[in-house]
């Protein structure tokens, strides 16, 4: 596990997307040859979206490319719906830089088969060859996607419901309310997440600093399920001085010293 700490979220967000777009350039996608990046939503990585559009806009990052695999979306909203995760990635992403519809997926929350949509879900990742980037957040709880604590570590794109607080904390999408937020999401599973070839994590606040003490400090726990970074060989946590009030100082002081060792890495 690689962790990566910088001062503050805007620090934070302007890193994870430079190594996306590292990693985008570094593939060198063209026609039949598309680099695929599995993306969240959240507040976490809004900051690395609008610096990602920054890149496009400024420094010609293109995703003509790029074939996108969106993590998650809520049960019984269509992709129209302005609350939609589809709506969220049109006005963060997609309608600002040059990604082709046709190669921008997410689960369809709407469709009258869900457990089909989901199994259809992974097969379109799979015929796409896989993600070679998964970026996630990573909620209060530990949890990744929508994949709640107790979720398998071996789960799959499926159904799940959600907790109070999961919608408690996504209710700023509905209004505030969080019984507006819908009760069930399809997401993909954890085991979908530790296939791709290299995950990202983000992590800011102190409202994260327990879930990040869990998924460095403590072993692998369904209840955290992003501690599944551990069992991943390419993982990687990119999290601000605030995230890590938790953890203990020599763990703080290791990484730092890993990082500023490292030839290698983004700055």
């Amino acid at each position: 596990m690689r962790l990566v700490i910088k001062n503050d979220y805007d620090e934070v967000s302007r890193w994870a997307a430079r190594h996306v777009a590292n990693r985008i350039e570094a593939f060198a996608p063209g026609p039949g040859r598309l680099f695929t990046l599995g993306l969240p939503t959240g507040a976490s990585p809004e900051g690395m979206y609008r610096e990602l559009v920054r890149l496009h806009r400024e420094e010609g990052l293109s995703f003509r490319h790029v074939a996108t695999f969106n993590m998650d979306e809520y049960v019984g909203l269509s992709a129209s719906d302005p609350r939609s995760y589809r709506a969220y990635m049109r006005d963060r992403l997609f309608d600002r830089v040059d990604v082709e519809a046709a190669n921008a997926h997410l689960p369809d929350g709407a469709a009258a088969e869900l457990d089909a949509e989901c199994a259809a879900y992974e097969k379109a990742i799979a015929e796409a060859g896989g993600i070679r980037l998964f970026v996630g957040g990573v909620g209060a709880d530990g949890h990744l996607a929508f994949n709640e604590p107790g979720s398998s570590l071996a789960s799959r794109t499926r159904q799940k419901t959600l907790t109070a607080d999961t919608r408690m904390a996504n209710a700023r999408y509905f209004g505030g309310d969080p019984e507006a937020v819908p009760p069930r999401a399809l997401t993909v599973g954890i085991g979908t997440i530790l296939d791709a070839d290299e995950i990202l994590l983000i992590v800011s606040g102190h409202a994260k600093a327990r879930a990040l003490r869990a998924m460095v400090e403590e072993g692998v726990n369904h209840m955290w399920t992003a501690s599944c970074l551990q069992l991943h060989p390419h993982g990687i946590i990119v999290c601000d001085e605030a995230a890590t009030i938790e953890m203990k100082v020599g763990t703080v002081n290791y990484f730092k010293d890993i990082e500023q060792a490292r030839p290698d890495r983004d700055k």
